[in-house]
C-alpha cells in the first residue's frame, strides 16, 4: 500500500484533510483552471468597415471612380468563378459587378457544374444567345460575329471564366456544360492595367478588362470600356502607391532576361513557358 500511496501527489487532499489518490481533486483543480480561461473577455476580431457598392474598405473606397448610375446594357454576364478567387484582396469582379445593373453580372462560385446542381446556369449554356469568352483553336473572334448581326437584334448572355489561367483551364476542360456555348476570343491587342497582379502573356487580361473589352465590342460602345477600367487603373495606382510593385507578364520577364524563379523540370512546362517567348498571339490557358 505504501507503493501506491506514493504515487500520490503530496498536495492531493479532500475538503476534510484526507489524502486521495482518485484525482478527483486534480480534475477540479483542471475545471476551475478552464472555467478562469473561459471567464476571460474574447478579443472581437474588429474588421475593417466595408464599403457597400464597390466591396473595399471604406477608407480605400473606390466608388468615386465608379459610374454614377450602374450602366445600361443589353448583354448578360456569367461570371463562373474558382473558389480561390473568393479570398483575393484585391479581386476585379466586385467592381464589375458595381459598375452594372442588378441582375447584369451573375457570379457563380464552384469548380465543377452540372445540370442536376446548376439548372439556371445549365440553361444560359443551352441558350444559342449564349458564348463563352475562352481563347482557343475552336474559338471566333467576337467583333467578326457582331459585325454580322444587325444592331440590337441579338441580346446575348456572355461567360466568363474567373481564376488563374491554369485554375481556368480546368474549369473548361472539365466542365461539359461550357462546351455547349459558341466559343469566342478577342482579338484587339490591349495591354493589360491589372500590373498588381502577374499575367503569363502581355496580352492576357484581367476578369474585369476581359469584360470590358467584350461588352464594349456587344454593345457597341467604345465608353463602356473606359468607364469600367477607370475604377481598375484606381485600384492599382493606389497600391503602387502604398508599395506595391509592379508585376510584369512571365512573358516581358522571360524575354528580357530577368525571370529569376527556377526553370521547370517538367517537359510540358518548358514547352509552354518556350511559347511565351516565340508566340507572340498566344494567351496561355
Amino acid at each position: 500500500m505504501d507503493n501506491v500511496r506514493s504515487f500520490c501527489s503530496s498536495d492531493t487532499y479532500e475538503e476534510n484533510g484526507e489524502e486521495s489518490c482518485d484525482g478527483s481533486s486534480v480534475e477540479d483543480g483542471f475545471v476551475d483552471a478552464f472555467g478562469d480561461l473561459a471567464a476571460l473577455p474574447v478579443e472581437v476580431d474588429e474588421r475593417r468597415p466595408t464599403c457597400l457598392r464597390c466591396r473595399r474598405p471604406q477608407k480605400v473606397c473606390l466608388c468615386p471612380f465608379l459610374p454614377p448610375q450602374p450602366l445600361e446594357i443589353s448583354t448578360c454576364l456569367y461570371v463562373v468563378q474558382h473558389p480561390a478567387e473568393e479570398s483575393r484582396v484585391l479581386r476585379t469582379v466586385p467592381l464589375l459587378a458595381a459598375c452594372l445593373p442588378p441582375g447584369k453580372c451573375n457570379v457563380i462560385v464552384g469548380r465543377r457544374f452540372n445540370e442536376e446542381k446548376n439548372p439556371e446556369l445549365a440553361a444560359v449554356c443551352r441558350d444559342s444567345r449564349t458564348l463563352i469568352l475562352y481563347p482557343g483553336p475552336n474559338s471566333q473572334n467576337l467583333e467578326e460575329i457582331v459585325q454580322n448581326q444587325e444592331v440590337g437584334s441579338v441580346k446575348h448572355n456572355v461567360i466568363i471564366i474567373d481564376g488563374t489561367w491554369s485554375q481556368a483551364k480546368n474549369m473548361f476542360l472539365k466542365n461539359s456544360l461550357f462546351h455547349l456555348p459558341k466559343q469566342v476570343q478577342l482579338s484587339r491587342t490591349l495591354s493589360s492595367q491589372y500590373v498588381i497582379r502577374t499575367q503569363p502573356s502581355n496580352i492576357c487580361l484581367s476578369t474585369l478588362e476581359c469584360a470590358a473589352v467584350a461588352l464594349s465590342i456587344l454593345e457597341r460602345n467604345d465608353d463602356i470600356q473606359e468607364v469600367l477600367l477607370r475604377p481598375l487603373k484606381a485600384l492599382c495606382s493606389f497600391q503602387l502607391q502604398h508599395g506595391a510593385q509592379i508585376h510584369h507578364s512571365k512573358e516581358h520577364l522571360l524575354k528580357n532576361g530577368m525571370y529569376d524563379k527556377p526553370m521547370p523540370k517538367n517537359k510540358r512546362k518548358i514547352k509552354r513557358m518556350e511559347k511565351l517567348v516565340t508566340d507572340h498571339n498566344i494567351c496561355p490557358r
